[in-house]
């Protein structure tokens, strides 16, 4: 009886934990489609006005694409793969968290049905 009351706190516990972390998960998960998107709007900018100053001759023209579109779009750009990764990195320790406690409510059950 008791054991089955340990059992079930753990297990609730755990399950309540990974539930919150699930939901951290989550948020990443929608940041990261976002900002994938953004990162994917940019790669084209970028791309594009790269193209546009290597087909056009007029040093002017080219100085004032650099400095209206192509700079800031690659400041953007990098900002975004920069930020992408640790979106990565976040997302990959939270599932750390998740693979644990799975772990652990795995040893836990397999110790209460062995008695």
């Amino acid at each position: 009886m008791e054991e089955t009351m340990t059992k079930s706190y753990l297990q609730k516990s755990l399950d309540e934990w990974k539930d919150d972390i699930s939901l951290v998960l989550s948020e990443i998960a929608k940041e990261y489609d976002e900002v994938a998107q953004e990162l994917k709007v940019y790669s084209y900018k970028y791309g594009i006005t790269k193209q546009v100053i290597q087909s056009t001759v007029n040093e002017e023209i080219i100085e004032k694409i650099r400095d209206m579109y192509h700079k800031p779009f690659e400041e953007s750009y990098n900002q975004l793969k920069e930020y992408i990764k640790d979106l990565e990195e976040k997302r990959r320790v939270f599932q750390m968290f998740i693979q644990k406690i799975e772990e652990v409510t795995k040893k836990e059950s397999a110790k209460i049905t062995t008695y």
